[in-house]
């Protein structure tokens, strides 16, 4: 019954958007806003065949690739930088920097020194998604509790049993924090990538129907990408309701006193 009741709420709202979208086009003939079954029926013809295999595929991989190693390369560094003051004192200017500049700025620099390759759309994605990770990572390790760091290191828990049972449990919470932001950052740079140097790719192809006017088409794309987003999240929600599993629970236990 718990299931099914969620399904409900999961799907009523887009159940309701999609009826007054269909309410609003009934009758009325729109070249820039197709009506529900003109989507529809191009999802089907669009997506469920070749593309699926050399637009839709791909595109996924590079995300996944460029995500986890992001994801990887955040927690590591900021593990890292957010255990040592002066290592922190030493990177933040450097990290404020490359911060600061947005990652479709870098896909010239990026073409020119690697080519129009996967790998290049790949450090695309990990240039933007590294920083949530990063910098979440690091305030959540700068804000251990004291009093749990005095009593591990009074009992001699040093080490990688250290960061196993302290610093990545205490950090957990911010840390996914940064990986939910990481995810929809990943989506975006990964259609970024495809628009300014690929032949192939959900970016490519949506640019390509919207230059040949295919609208309906086009529409279809976006669809695509917004599963796909959906998708993230629902993956998103099951891996950190296990992870964080003690958390939630301790969060159940404080709403419920």
């Amino acid at each position: 019954m718990k299931v099914l009741k969620g399904i409900g709420y999961a799907l009523a709202l887009p159940v309701i958007l999609v009826l007054i979208w269909w309410a609003s086009t009934l009758g009325e003939t729109n070249f820039f806003v197709p009506t529900p079954g003109v989507l529809a029926e191009k999802f089907a013809e669009t997506w469920f065949g070749e593309r699926i295999l050399s637009d839709v595929l791909p595109s996924i991989g590079r995300l996944i690739v460029g995500v986890v190693s992001a994801i990887i390369i955040g927690i590591v560094a900021g593990l890292l930088i957010g255990s040592f003051k002066w290592l922190r004192d030493l990177t933040e200017p450097v990290l404020e920097f490359f911060r600061a500049i947005p990652p479709p700025v870098l896909v010239p620099v990026l073409m020119l020194l690697m080519g129009i390759t996967d790998g290049m759309k790949v450090v695309v994605i990990i240039s933007g998604c590294v920083w949530p990770v990063l910098l979440n990572t690091i305030e959540g390790v700068r804000a251990i509790d004291g009093v749990l760091s005095d009593s591990a290191h009074t009992y001699g828990i040093g080490g990688w049993a250290r960061v196993k049972y302290l610093v990545l449990p205490s950090a957990g919470p911010q840390i996914m924090a940064g990986v939910r932001q990481c995810l929809s950052i990943g989506l975006i740079l990964m259609v970024i990538s495809e628009m300014f140097a690929s032949s192939s790719g959900l970016g490519f192809t949506i640019v390509q129907f919207q230059r040949s006017f295919a609208i309906p088409e086009m529409w279809s794309g976006i669809v695509v990408l917004g599963l796909i987003g959906v998708a993230m999240s629902f993956i998103f929600q099951f891996t950190e309701r296990r992870i964080l599993r003690w958390y939630h629970g301790l969060r159940e236990v404080e709403n419920a006193a």
